[in-house]
């Protein structure tokens, strides 16, 4: 069980260390990570470039969370559904990804905070609280107009959600951790949103 595992956790990683943010500001001439937050986040992408080149690199970022979480599934390297090997491999799966994203080999172990990669792979293993959360994320920011915010609302919503529910304590513990991984990536947005510096985005 080793050998898939450390498999899972190679491809998860590569898979979420892939710097899209970075690659689709580079074709437009944009270092990311040197203008608005210094962040390869959809967020940074959006602010810098517009909402299309945004929410392009939102979808390639939660597509790669998802991809490392159900490639190991679907070949059930980790063993059958319902075992825990089952609950292991998925957790390897979207846990890499999400440490490659945040750490990414290919720009010098920099890298995003991680929601979009972690909502795709939670969403593999855990739909429902990915819906509920999503949903608090929406009106948070609707509410307030703070990315962060919501982010980090939706962040604390799957690490205590699962809990409540019959996932089990190698998922539910999983999610909990990559939440407040999440929280712990927004220490600087937490700073700005105590002081009243934090970037708002504007009703249109």
């Amino acid at each position: 069980m080793i050998t898939p595992l450390l498999i899972t956790a190679v491809v998860g990683y590569v898979l979420g260390a892939l710097p899209f943010g970075y690659w689709v500001a580079k074709a437009k001439g944009v270092n990311i990570l040197e203008v608005g937050s210094r962040n390869l986040g959809a967020t940074n992408v959006k602010r810098v470039l517009g909402s299309g080149f945004g929410n392009f690199v939102f979808g390639l970022d939660v597509a790669k969370g998802f991809l490392a979480t159900a490639i190991p599934l679907l070949f059930a390297l980790g063993g059958p559904r319902g075992s825990v090997g089952y609950d292991i491999g998925g957790v390897m799966g979207v846990s890499s990804a999400v440490l490659g994203h945040s750490f990414s080999c290919f720009i010098g172990f920099r890298g995003g905070k991680g929601v979009a990669t972690v909502a795709g792979g939670l969403f593999v293993l855990m739909p429902l609280p990915c819906v509920v959360a999503a949903g608090a994320w929406m009106m948070t920011f609707f509410g307030f107009r703070y990315v962060s915010l919501a982010s980090i609302v939706a962040a604390l919503v799957i690490a205590v959600f699962p809990w409540f529910l019959s996932f089990g304590p190698i998922i539910s513990g999983m999610a909990m951790l990559l939440g407040l991984l999440v929280v712990g990536r927004h220490h600087a947005n937490i700073g700005r949103l105590i002081s009243g510096t934090e970037h708002r985005w504007d009703r249109k």
